[in-house]
């Protein structure tokens, strides 16, 4: 079976060390950008699947690598999952502009952000070898 590769944007060590934890222990092959900037070079190098994406970064924000993705179309099926702690309605539509897939609002179970990881992950086939 291919390992679907994730890359964890969180610039706080303990989420983005949980994270990548709970992810690994599902199966899937991780990395760790602390900020945006890594981020969008991270994702050029181990050319992930899926990028679970805080919105507060420092360097760039997660819309602006949000943005910088999309606009590559090296980068047209990677999957973006923005975690942010600001569940109001217009920072999801900004989101949603910039091309987010998915929203998990902190704090949230790991149950229910693997289920969006798995749910993202399942809309479309894992394309290239690993």
């Amino acid at each position: 079976m291919i390992q679907a590769r994730i890359l964890i944007a969180e610039d706080e060590p303990a989420i983005a060390m949980s994270l990548e934890f709970l992810l690994r222990n599902a199966g899937y092959r991780t990395q760790i950008a602390p900020d945006g900037e890594e981020a969008l070079r991270s994702a050029q190098s181990f050319q992930p699947d899926l990028i679970v994406l805080d919105l507060m970064l420092p360097r760039l924000s997660g819309l602006e690598v949000c943005r910088a993705l999309r606009a590559d179309p090296q980068q047209g099926r990677l999957k973006i999952l923005m975690l942010t702690a600001r569940g109001r309605i217009t920072d999801l539509e900004r989101g949603q502009a910039a091309g987010v897939d998915a929203y998990q609002v902190k704090p949230f179970s790991t149950q229910d952000l693997l289920a969006q990881v798995r749910r993202l992950l399942a809309t479309e086939e894992i394309s290239h070898a690993h």
